[in-house]
């Protein structure tokens, strides 16, 4: 039986080009094997486009996406032009149930002229006209106008996706895309992708020789207890090894920095009375773009992966980092001024997956390695709500008695721009937002694997197994 890893055969796509490019990267023949790298994932025969010529120019544009994408273009998130071309333009298109009554509401109602009758009295929106106002669709009886609208269009909850002119490929305006990956998710052509560091981690674990010259470490997410679930025999403790099998010296969780975020957040907070959480790299670049009026109101605490990272530096100055979870924006958040001097790369799931099977590293022949550094509290960040719960509990260890917490817990973009435009306007009945870009929280982040209901329970389950059973406890040794 074929083990299905991945969520979508887009995914299975990526992960594909990524796995022969690291393979081609561990041998020292990456250059000058595009053509043959893309050859053998394309084949002889088209599978997924009108040609073969096609499917390998998409390849070839997918390796250099794998090998670090465009260095002058900012965003880890970038449009493969090429890849973009099955959509529909989107916008109100009338349906077939439409009546063709003689009301002509909608008629009434287009302020532009958009809309025409044919012989049989159907309704027709004329696009050169029509402004995608709404308003012929809230009058319609029937409910025969519909608002479609392209995938990464509608996985973009803060309208940062636009459309080229000249050939209606997607456009992200970087001004507002806030690098959270819902579109690379959504995307059903794969056309939209994050930049992939993999060949800076290969380079950064080989010039370390066996961690002699320096070592490097890898700070894994606590969401990886929802991840590499597609092999029931497979142990965390087993990926885990996995991960020093490809190199790393040792691998850290970010929990633990989520312990020390929480216990510190807290404190914040008391002091200052409002505050929105900082952990969430993607909920933090929204609040500076679309709500810099609050940019005072977000922790000043650096987020977990930051937090542990700088332990990390303090005790071994010339080891390298290297972050491993669910999330896009971290590749974003690792380039920023106030984080790059503790964090030198960041990899995905996904991409963990690809790095593991270019070495043909078996897990499941792997013994267990421990890990054990965090508390519950810590682990419980990578699902919507642990935030806000650890923040209590670190309220509670620390003996304020004279602040009582209220917070809201924000599951996806769209609920944290509700709470911050009533915390904008001074109406929220809350004093602590936790802000989570993706549904379901770091668990839905575009970088996972699998997306799905059961991976609360995991994290819930991952928590529970905790050694360290307060936040005290498990920070300790680091205050």
């Amino acid at each position: 039986m074929t083990i299905k890893k991945f969520d979508t055969q887009v995914q299975y796509l990526e992960y594909k080009v990524l796995r022969e490019v690291a393979r081609h990267a561990w041998d020292d023949t990456l250059v000058g094997s595009f053509d043959a790298i893309a050859g053998n994932i394309v084949g002889d025969k088209p599978t997924m486009r009108c040609c073969i010529y096609k499917e390998r120019a998409i390849v070839a544009q997918r390796i250099d996406m794998a090998s670090g994408g465009h260095k002058d273009n900012p965003n880890v998130i970038e449009v493969l032009n090429i890849a973009c071309d099955g959509c529909p333009v989107g916008g109100y298109q009338v349906t077939d149930n439409c009546r063709g009554c003689i009301a002509h509401r909608c008629e009434d109602a287009c302020k532009k002229g958009a809309i025409t009758f044919d012989e049989n009295q159907k309704a027709h929106i004329d696009k050169e006209k029509c402004v995608n106002c709404g308003m012929c669709a809230k009058v319609c009886p029937y409910s025969a106008i519909k608002d479609y609208q392209r995938p990464c269009v509608e996985a973009c909850k803060i309208g940062a996706i636009g459309m080229n002119e000249y050939d209606k490929s997607a456009k992200i305006d970087n001004e507002k895309c806030i690098a959270c990956g819902a579109c690379v998710y959504q995307c059903p052509f794969g056309a939209i992708m994050d930049k992939s560091y993999i060949l800076e981690v290969i380079d950064m674990i080989k010039k370390s020789e066996n961690n002699t010259k320096y070592k490097v470490y890898a700070v894994i997410a606590p969401s990886i207890a929802s991840q590499f679930t597609y092999d029931s025999s497979l142990k965390l403790g087993q990926v885990v090894s996995g991960i020093k099998a490809l190199g790393f010296h040792s691998v850290v969780e970010a929990a633990l920095g989520a312990d020390m975020v929480a216990y510190n957040e807290a404190a914040e907070l008391a002091e200052k009375g409002f505050l929105t959480s900082s952990c969430c790299p993607a909920f933090v670049s929204y609040v500076q773009k679309a709500f810099p009026q609050l940019k005072e109101n977000v922790s000043h605490n650096l987020s977990p992966m930051a937090t542990i990272s700088k332990k990390i530096k303090e005790m071994d100055p010339e080891g390298k980092v290297v972050f491993i979870g669910p999330c896009t924006a971290k590749k974003m958040e690792i380039r920023l001024d106030t984080v790059k001097p503790y964090v030198d790369s960041a990899l995905t799931f996904a991409e963990l997956q690809a790095l593991i099977d270019s070495r043909n590293i078996d897990m499941t022949s792997l013994e267990e390695s421990p890990l054990d550094n965090a508390s519950y509290y810590g682990r419980i960040f990578a699902r919507c709500g642990g935030l806000a719960d650890a923040v209590a509990e670190a309220l509670l260890e620390q003996g304020v008695t004279d602040f009582q917490l209220e917070g809201i817990s924000c599951d996806g973009i769209e609920e944290c721009r509700m709470a911050l435009l009533k915390a904008s306007k001074g109406v929220l009945k809350a004093n602590f937002i936790e802000g989570m870009a993706c549904v379901g929280g770091c668990i839905g982040g575009a970088g996972c694997l699998t997306h799905g209901p059961k991976n609360k329970l995991e994290i819930d389950k991952y928590g529970k197994e905790a050694k360290e059973k307060s936040i005290e406890d498990a920070i300790k040794h680091f205050r």
